[in-house]
């Protein structure tokens, strides 16, 4: 137990970390001021993992009582801020540190979920939303259409990492290999996506049928 919480709270920072840049970035890129980029970051980083807690029965939410993840989110705001000219040099920086926070946090969820005893469905679910419920707000807050409601793949990249955990969990499988196998496999699901413009199908004819719809009244 003590390994699986240890690799949980590395795993929860470190998504922390990723994805508080990644909000701060957005929100650099959005033209705001410096309250505003801490305000994102931390939304970002904490957001998934504030509703996976409500969800689960953790009161109050981690990120909110435990300082380390406030200060985990406010060091990588200042350091995007300060270090802005270098990192604005990485290809497309929103989306890599996105990714990365994304597929730490997969994984991540599904431990919380199942250190709470929840049952499988509850840790898989979880643990996607936990992925994906900071970019969500990130995006709403800064008016751009959430990824998880484009074809992107996003979210199903989000429920193989969980998966995986949860099947490494009941077979018993070492904690270490099972979460970096997660999270390999979901960082890269969603690299190659955008690399090579994966997409999950669109329905056309059921989209084309709502346009005329909506045009005829």
């Amino acid at each position: 137990m003590f390994e699986f919480q240890t690799i949980y709270n590395v795993l929860d920072l470190a998504g922390t970390f990723a994805f508080a840049i990644s909000g701060a970035i957005a929100a650099k890129q959005r033209g705001l001021d410096m309250f505003g980029i801490g305000a994102i970051a931390f939304t970002v980083a904490c957001g998934g993992g504030i509703i996976r807690d409500l969800c689960i029965g953790a009161i109050p939410p981690v990120g909110l009582y435990d300082w380390r993840y406030l200060a985990t989110a406010m060091l990588a705001a200042l350091m995007t801020m300060g270090l802005y000219s270098w990192v604005k040099r990485l290809h497309q920086p929103v989306l890599l540190f996105d990714t990365l926070g994304l597929s730490l946090f997969a994984v991540s969820g599904s431990y919380k979920a199942l250190l709470y005893n929840h049952n499988a469905e509850v840790a898989i679910l979880l643990g996607m939303m936990t992925a994906v419920g900071g970019g969500v707000l990130r995006d709403v807050l800064l008016n751009r259409i959430p990824v998880i409601f484009r074809k992107e793949i996003y979210a199903s990249a989000a429920l193989v990492g969980s998966i995986v955990v949860v099947v490494g969990e009941y077979f018993k499988w070492p904690n270490t290999i099972v979460s970096l196998t997660a999270i390999t496999l979901c960082f890269s699901l969603r690299f190659f996506a955008l690399r090579y413009h994966w997409n999950l199908p669109v329905f056309k004819g059921e989209e084309s049928d709502t346009v005329k719809g909506s045009g005829e009244g």
